[in-house]
């Protein structure tokens, strides 16, 4: 087994026991186990893994995605789009500063087929629908994720 996927089957095994509430605690629970790796090793890895930060009663969490972890991402998100234009052939996502990039990585770990992908900037995640004619489709979609965040 490559290092990298012993890594991260051992951060799956750790998150699914044990709370951990940072990337550092996580780090020294792999050095116990003789796995060393980065905060920026276990980011890709958090992404690759959908580990996701969660708030809990006993505080912040890293876990696996899961439908809850999900949900919440999904509040997050349409908290962060503020508004959805459009015109023949794309879709325009404006966003609260900085979250563009993050937006747009959302949408695309969606895996929707209704959107070829997306290009996301800093404040404007343009989105591109796989034909014109689902762009409606994808704007109700976005409108109801603004919607779920309250």
């Amino acid at each position: 087994m490559s290092a990298k996927l012993n890594r991260q089957r051992l951060i799956k095994e750790i998150l699914g026991s044990k709370m951990v509430g940072s990337q550092e605690e996580l780090a020294q629970l792999l050095a116990e186990r003789d796995v060393f790796a980065t905060q920026a090793t276990l980011s890709r890895d958090f992404a690759e893994l959908g580990v996701v930060r969660i708030v809990t009663e006993n505080g912040i969490r890293y876990v696996l995605n899961s439908d809850e972890a999900g949900k919440q991402i999904s509040r997050l998100i349409g908290y962060e789009i503020i508004s959805v234009s459009n015109n023949e052939s794309l879709i325009v996502l404006r966003t609260l500063a900085g979250r563009a990039q993050g937006v747009a990585h959302f949408i695309d770990r969606l895996n929707k087929k209704e959107i070829l992908g997306t290009v996301g900037g800093d404040d404007t995640v343009l989105v591109v629908p796989d034909k014109a004619k689902n762009i409606p489709a994808i704007i109700d979609f976005v409108k109801e994720l603004m919607t779920n965040n309250q």
